[in-house]
């Protein structure tokens, strides 16, 4: 009877061994994010194209998580918020501003958790992103979504390169951008909240690689010249911030370097 019993305990443990093996649950995953209470988790939204996504290079200290700062993933969910935190073009997506940006949120104000919503996509226009256009869309979804969570307080962008190919776009990119926020706020139903926008890098040509001019200077003024039709905004300069070998994105340093300017506009407007 005692070896019968021992057959039967043996059999048991390698049935259930089997089916644990077979069982799609993860047994030993990390533990969900625990998050702060609405009010305490402040949310960011970040739109535009490449370089708010970041092509940055990835080193050790962009996979080290700031304890009160996390991302909105491609999943919908709460995580840790480590570079990439776009996830646009996997492949290429590498350091960004967000998360320095971030780091100086938190930093600014030890009592809330910072959550970044990452929604841009490299290579974009502006009408993408104008209401009607598909990006449009896919921010508002997943800013509501975030918003079940937290509270909106402020939206970056940075966008443009793909808008200075004609003069015509350039010279109403101000008046596009403008409707855009006013219309974004709107869906969103979040006020005046502010609203901060990055200039493009100074070190860009002013004729692509088949001739043709490239009208960025002049989206540049239109950008600097925000705060005029747009309330609640501000404008963070691109000088001194330099670009990886591509002469397209920013580097890893300027990068940083350029989240921390979004933060300190970001507070002052904040502060208003």
């Amino acid at each position: 009877m005692a070896y019968t019993g021992a057959v039967r305990r043996q059999s048991f443990l390698s049935l259930l061994g089997l089916s644990l093996l077979s069982s799609p649950v993860v047994l030993f995953a990390a533990d969900p994010v625990k998050l702060p209470a609405k009010e305490k988790l402040h949310l960011y939204l970040l739109i535009g194209q490449s370089n708010m996504a970041g092509r940055g290079v990835v080193e050790e200290q962009d996979k080290t998580p700031h304890p009160r700062v996390l991302k909105f993933t491609k999943e919908n969910t709460w995580a840790p918020a480590t570079d990439p935190l776009h996830f646009d073009k996997p492949t290429i997506a590498g350091v960004g501003l967000g998360s320095s940006f971030g780091r100086a949120m938190a930093d600014a104000n030890p009592e809330v958790t910072v959550g970044l919503i990452p929604c841009a996509v490299g290579g974009t226009p502006l009408s993408r992103w104008s209401k009607g256009g598909d990006l449009y869309q896919q921010a508002l979804v997943r800013a509501k979504l975030a918003l079940k969570d937290g509270t909106l307080k402020g939206i970056l962008w940075h966008q443009g390169e793909n808008d200075a190919g004609t003069e015509q776009l350039a010279k109403t990119y101000g008046e596009r951008l403008a409707k855009m926020v006013s219309d974004l706020r709107a869906d969103l139903a979040a006020g005046e909240v502010p609203f901060v926008a990055g200039q493009l890098g100074e070190y860009l040509k002013r004729e692509d690689k088949d001739g043709k001019p490239s009208y960025w200077p002049l989206v540049n003024e239109q950008i600097a010249a925000l705060s005029k039709t747009v309330t609640r905004s501000a404008v963070v300069p691109s000088t001194g911030l330099k670009p990886k070998s591509d002469i397209v994105h920013f580097d890893t340093p300027s990068l940083r370097e350029f989240g921390r300017r979004y933060a300190e506009a970001m507070k002052q407007l904040q502060a208003k």
